[in-house]
């Protein structure tokens, strides 16, 4: 992978977790992400009380259908399944933000 390619998926990473941090979920960039074993993914979001860990993937075009499909008739979830495989679940990061504060504030007033 070339240098501005690993620099872009960096700052990428970042964003998301920034993101997240922003709104008050408490989120870290994996460091050395993808370049050893010691754990894997690049961002871990703890929602909840539970640890996620999230890949960030960001192509020029590569997701034009998805945000497509998402776009049509504004869905805001997009449920995706290949073939003997379990379904997917694909959604704005903001609305994914949205539903991960109202779990944080179900979870604190029990």
């Amino acid at each position: 992978m070339g240098k501005k390619s690993i620099q872009k998926g960096k700052r990428n990473e970042r964003n998301v977790v920034n993101k997240f941090k922003e709104n008050g979920i408490v989120s870290i960039r994996i460091p050395l992400s993808g370049a050893t074993e010691y754990k894997k993914g690049d961002v871990v979001v703890t929602i909840g009380g539970k640890a996620y860990v999230g890949e960030v993937k960001v192509r020029q075009n590569g997701f034009a259908t998805l945000y497509k499909w998402l776009e049509k008739d504004g869905a805001e979830l997009l449920f995706l399944k290949r073939d003997r495989s379990d379904f997917l679940v694909c959604m704005r990061l903001d609305d994914f933000i949205d539903f991960a504060k109202k779990i944080q504030a179900c979870m604190t007033n029990t």
